[in-house]
């Protein structure tokens, strides 16, 4: 299996690796994002999947592409079909996560919260009486601290944010406009192919100026939850997880086998991997409505990164 599991390359500087992302800053303002075949969950590594950072990388190129009108984005150009070359921003320190649906495996998730008998979370109130994986009334943004040390995320309200002085109210009230305004057009281009947009991770950051930029990814099957639409009504009603695309395929398993947040990770094995590998090829596809090309080229996708980075080498 062609597997990128990490791209360091000393020719680069300011190296810094991500859960899943290899990241270099150049000298000019620009930031090098490599997504490399590593699958997070559960604030660790689970193992990698065949081709999952060419799929993420392609899957964002298509959705920041038919976002631009919202809001603006830090893309620049692609040199690799898994790199993003950025404008670096100033990350903000709260991650906006839009929920659609009662659903969610993590301890932030609101299924989760509402499972323990919590109705009032992250500055909204939820009905009494709902069943998992339930549309709600209408989206809500579930907002957590950024764990930018590889701690917990951290649920917050809208009046948090803005008393613990993370983000200006102007600031809250700008990603909330664009994260909902994202989320809606997400939802209605998924539905024109069949799926449902459940919920989405949004990052956004500022740039020299301090206007709001979106950065890192959107919409792809590793920073958010689709379902396939034909499925949902059924498993509804059965209490059924429906057919899905993201990574709770290999969550589930995990989960079945271990405490994932304490316990060492049992081997996955590879027929779940391969497995793994055609459905986020399947839900590129699904998503974008084009047919998944691999970029096989070079002895490993490692050296075909580096040859198509060699350009942003230092000159010498």
């Amino acid at each position: 299996m062609r597997i990128l599991s990490e791209a360091h390359f000393p020719e680069l500087p300011n190296y810094y690796r991500g859960k899943v992302r290899e990241n270099y800053d150049l000298p000019d303002g620009r930031r090098i994002i490599i997504s490399t075949d590593r699958l997070s969950a559960f604030d660790r590594i689970l193992t990698c999947i065949p081709y999952k950072g060419q799929v993420l990388t392609q899957t964002a190129r298509y959705w920041f592409e038919k976002t631009a009108d919202i809001c603006p984005n830090h893309v620049l150009e692609y040199p690799d079909p898994a790199v993003v070359v950025g404008q670096r921003l100033d990350i903000l320190p709260v991650e906006i996560v839009v929920r659609g649906y009662l659903a969610g495996t993590t301890g932030t998730s609101i299924l989760t919260l509402y499972k323990k008998g919590e109705r009032s979370m992250y500055g909204v109130t939820l009905p009494e009486g709902m069943r998992d994986n339930q549309k709600l009334p209408a989206p809500i943004i579930t907002p957590t601290s950024k764990a930018f040390d590889g701690g917990h995320d951290e649920p917050l309200t809208p009046d948090e944010i803005v008393s613990k002085g993370l983000l200006t109210q102007q600031q809250w009230d700008t990603l909330a406009r664009y994260a909902l305004a994202l989320f809606a057009r997400g939802q209605e281009l998924a539905a024109k192919n069949g799926l449902i947009l459940v919920d989405t991770k949004y990052e956004f950051g500022t740039d020299a100026s301090g206007r709001i930029v979106l950065a890192d990814e959107i919409h792809t099957p590793d920073s958010s939850r689709y379902w396939i639409a034909s499925s949902y009504d059924a498993a509804f009603e059965a209490g059924k997880r429906p057919e899905s695309f993201d990574k709770d395929f290999v969550r589930a398993w995990v989960a079945e086998r271990c405490d994932p947040y304490h316990d060492e990770i049992p081997e996955i094995p590879a027929s779940l991997i391969e497995e793994t590998s055609k459905v986020y090829i399947r839900a590129y596809e699904a998503i974008t409505g084009q047919r998944f090309e691999p970029d096989d080229s070079g002895a490993t996708p490692l050296e075909r990164v580096r040859a198509n980075l060699a350009a942003y080498f230092p000159a010498g």
